[in-house]
Parts: structure tokens; sequence; C-alpha cells
């Protein structure tokens, strides 16, 4: 069972039913009961990154996804921002993050030669795979995802990169490092690509 992580963030909904329609069993929790027994984890993220880590905090689940994900090594997707909610911090806040990727949160800066493009980063970009991992397995390079964000993540190692996009610069898209992944774009709204996407984390991994 995928178990998407329900802290009031996100939209749970229209992951769920793309879980379902790839054949995936899924439902969404707050209840660390029924966290503590899913095979996988979602951690899905719209919005700033300190109202995030608040409403995180807030539900007191944080201690419990610690353990899942670090202890037992469950296999997490952060999205979006769930995904920026994985790293040490944000330069859009001042509270931490979970801090299970060695990164930080960081603003688009864009020199002279980009002044022209618009902040929030905000439409459909390919993706530059950077090595090869199930959850990107199948995408062909027509592949395409939807995008809407101001801040991207920075990694510390660039291991941790599966794939980038391109937005003024090259920014990580997709990220892994051993149990935990994470998506930059929202998959949920990137039709038979996210679709793919998530039917590679609920089957390959």
């Amino acid at each position: 069972m995928i178990t998407i992580v329900d802290y009031g963030v996100g939209n749970l909904g229209s992951i769920l039913n793309m879980l379902k329609k790839v054949g995936a069993k899924a439902q969404t929790s707050s209840d660390p009961g029924v966290l503590r027994q899913a095979e996988k984890l979602v951690l899905p993220g719209v919005g700033a990154f300190d109202a995030g880590m608040k409403k995180l905090n807030e539900t007191g689940l944080v201690p419990v996804l610690n353990e899942l994900v670090l202890d037992k090594k469950v296999p997490v997707i952060g999205l979006c921002l769930g995904m920026q909610l994985m790293t040490k911090r944000s330069e859009e806040g001042t509270e931490a993050g979970l801090g299970w990727i060695d990164a930080e949160t960081v603003r688009f800066k864009f020199g002279p030669e980009n002044a022209n493009l618009k902040v929030p980063h905000m439409g459909w970009n390919t993706l530059d795979i950077r090595r090869q991992h199930p959850l990107v397995a199948d995408l062909g390079p027509e592949s395409r995802f939807y995008f809407v964000h101001s801040y991207h993540i920075v990694c510390a190692d660039e291991t941790d990169v599966v794939a980038n996009t391109d937005y003024g610069y090259p920014l990580a898209a997709v990220i892994n490092r051993e149990n935990i992944m994470g998506a930059q774009f929202h998959p949920e709204k990137s039709h038979k690509f996210g679709m793919q996407l998530l039917k590679n984390f609920a089957e390959r991994l």
C-alpha cells in the first residue's frame, strides 16, 4: 500500500486518483498507525516552504516520518514542495527542513541574459536524465512535465540528481539518495508522462 501523507497541503485527491489509475493500491492518511503500515510514502506539497513545514510540525508526524524514512528505509517520494521540504533549509523562509537530503532550496537567480524569464517558472519542460534510475525508466526524450515553482533545490552531492530541467540554467528536477526520491514537477498534472513516473514508483521501487 502506498500512503500519501495528509498534512493539509497538496493535491492529495489528484495524486491518489493517478496512483489508482496506474493500478496501485493507495490511500491518504494522517494517522501515525496507518503510516507505519505503509510500504511506500508520498509527501505532497503546494505553497510556501515555511507554511508547509509548520503544517507538518503541527501534525506531530515528523518523528514518525523520520523513523520510517531514515531508520526503516521506506521508499518515499516528495512532490513539488514536498521535495523541497526534504532539504535542510529554504531561502523562502526560516523554518528548518526535514534534512533528509543534503541540499537547500533557493530562489531562481537569473543573469542579465535571462532577465526576461518570469518567476514562478510555470509550464511544461522536458528532462535531461543524468543517470539511470527506476523512477525515470521508460521515459523517452519527448516526455514533459508540468512545473509551478519559484524555488528549486541545490544538492550538495551532484550524484543525488537523477534528472535536470532547464529554466535559465540546469536545475534538479528528479533526485534520489537511497530510499529517498523527489520530483520538482507535478506528476499528477503531467498526463501520461506523470502517470508513467508514478507507475514506476509503484511497481519498480
